[in-house]
């Protein structure tokens, strides 16, 4: 009995709702008075639960005087309740706001192969682009990964420091010295200009990343490249003329602002 009432109670009946159903389905059919007589509580309490329960259509009420009140059989009832219940359920589902759920905007990873997993699970969800800031060693290891996104029609546009060859047609581009920034070698790429990660890896330093979908992130490591790249371009087409005037890779250009730099951190 205890255990019957629990479970109608979880359907949504309240505890008097629930004890004249399995009083009536028990006896058949009775009146208010009786039914409040057998459970020993006030008629005005059962007959305004009797209306209750007829007008969701979970009893029957013969004509007569008094009127008789009947359960439906155990099936219809609980067809019904499952009908309901699939009702509500599926409006719920249909008509609940939704909010996209927030993603940290910047995290760390750390380790070998945390961070490679994370490259190759991006690089081959990968659509339409995938820009690669790279050394030889760090592209060797990316190498099958950006083949398969390049074979699947992916854009690829990437630059490799430390020897041409370990990709099609490389570009060794100009990298600054960053001041107090360790020994290991920098990495960065970018996967349809949404998702980025900014790293570096070395065999005196761990390796470390960061990972992040904020634009400004995205936005800044693309014009990098971008700038990298016209630098590459304007390389080829002036090299002699731009090596007299400003040095070998702007080595002039570049004393200007990195030594002051450098200095100012030092301080």
């Amino acid at each position: 009995m205890d255990q019957l009432l629990h479970h109608l109670r979880h359907l949504g009946f309240t505890e008097m709702e629930s004890k004249i159903m399995v009083e009536l389905a028990r006896q058949g059919s009775a009146s208010g008075y009786e039914v409040a007589k057998r459970l020993g509580v006030s008629r005005s309490n059962v007959y305004a639960t009797l209306q209750r329960l007829e007008q969701r259509g979970f009893l029957r009420c013969s004509p007569g005087e008094p009127a008789k009140y009947s359960m439906l059989k155990p099936e219809e009832m609980t067809r019904m309740i499952s009908d309901q219940m699939h009702t509500s359920l599926a409006y719920v589902e249909r008509s609940m706001p939704q909010s996209e759920p927030e993603k940290p905007v910047f995290y760390n990873v750390e380790g070998d192969k945390n961070v490679f997993e994370n490259l190759s699970r991006e690089l081959a969800a990968a659509q339409h682009e995938i820009v690669v800031d790279v050394w030889r060693e760090e592209a060797e290891l990316l190498r099958e990964d950006l083949q398969r996104a390049e074979s699947r029609g992916v854009r690829l546009l990437w630059s490799c420091e430390g020897g041409e060859g370990m990709l099609d047609q490389p570009l060794p581009l100009p990298r600054l010295p960053i001041s107090g920034a360790g020994t290991g070698r920098k990495f960065s790429l970018v996967v349809d200009r949404r998702w980025c990660m900014l790293g570096m890896r070395g065999e005196s330093c761990p390796t470390q990343a960061v990972v992040t979908e904020h634009p400004v992130m995205t936005g800044l490591l693309l014009s990098h490249f971008a700038q990298e790249l016209v630098l590459y371009e304007l390389e080829q087409d002036m090299g002699r003329e731009l090596e007299s005037r400003y040095g070998g890779r702007y080595a002039d250009i570049a004393a200007r602002y990195w030594s002051s730099f450098s200095s100012e951190n030092e301080q």
